[in-house]
């Protein structure tokens, strides 16, 4: 394997830095009410709904998501409780609310154009029986300096989910230029969480070998003021629907399939290959 880096941290501190990076990302997954303590996946139409473990009968239409809490039934929903009718009105598309009956947290979303409820119990088995995420070795091989190029305009770029049938189009600012391999490369990048940070979603040569076959995901830092930017392939993670039947995460856009085998980051969760 060859790959262009501009600097050669101390191992022993790249990998003590790593772990620690790692335990808290899997601490956040396993938390409370993470995504391993989803329960259910369950799609709102105008039709009420009932659903197990979840008070009430749900239905989304023009005026938003409600629910009908029977007598003796109530909800927590931003600190009120709420009993009878509710409406949660209008959700955008990626946004949330979550409403609280006891240790139960009940979130009310819009995923793909399509409002979901998704109910986080603590007990759940996935959850309380999760020994960690699989991943190979730390090595300051795999961090790559490449360069941010920025499209001329952001390009709404649609792409497919782990939930058959369902789309999700995000706005792509540009794209980084890396080398591997001896190979030019390019993934096409969404924007991060913080401002100015970037996320590519992507897939290699062991995506089904080793890692997750739909999707990893990693983070990029704000580019430098000459665009140069910092691959760190050894946080290349799992999202969500790696662990879960119940998440509706983005599959990498058709050009962000690299060639060559990133052999870095997040494995194969436990948890998916004993289903093989």
């Amino acid at each position: 394997m060859s790959v262009r880096d501009t600097s050669v941290p101390d191992p022993e501190v790249f990998a003590e830095e790593w772990e620690a990076w790692h335990r808290d990302k899997d601490a956040r997954l396993a938390s409370e009410h993470g995504f391993l303590s989803i329960t259910g996946l369950h799609w709102l139409s105008a039709e009420p709904q009932t659903f197990p473990g979840v008070p009430g009968a749900w239905s989304t239409g023009p005026d938003g998501v409600v629910v009908e809490l029977d007598e003796g039934e109530e909800l927590v929903v931003d600190g009120v409780t709420v009993r009878g009718r509710h409406l949660f009105g209008v959700i955008p598309e990626r946004g949330g609310v979550d409403a609280v009956r006891g240790d139960t947290v009940i979130e009310v979303a819009k995923r793909g154009g399509n409002d979901i409820v998704r109910p986080r119990h603590p007990g759940h088995p996935l959850r309380t029986a999760f020994a960690g995420t699989p991943a190979y070795a730390p090595d300051p091989r795999w961090v790559v300096t490449g360069r941010y190029e920025a499209f001329a305009e952001p390009r709404p770029t649609t792409v497919g989910a782990s939930v058959e049938g369902l789309k999700h189009v995000y706005d792509a600012p540009g794209r980084v230029v890396f080398a591997l391999d001896g190979q030019e490369l390019s993934l096409t990048a969404f924007n991060g969480h913080t401002p100015g940070s970037l996320t590519v979603l992507f897939t290699d040569a062991t995506s089904g070998v080793t890692t997750y076959a739909a999707n990893r995901n990693l983070g990029v830092a704000a580019p430098g003021p000459d665009g140069t930017v910092v691959l760190d392939f050894n946080r290349a993670t799992n999202l969500p629907c790696a662990y879960t039947d119940f998440a509706t995460c983005p599959l990498p856009p058709a050009e962000n399939r690299l060639p060559v085998a990133v052999e870095a980051g997040e494995r194969i969760p436990h948890e998916r290959l004993a289903q093989r």
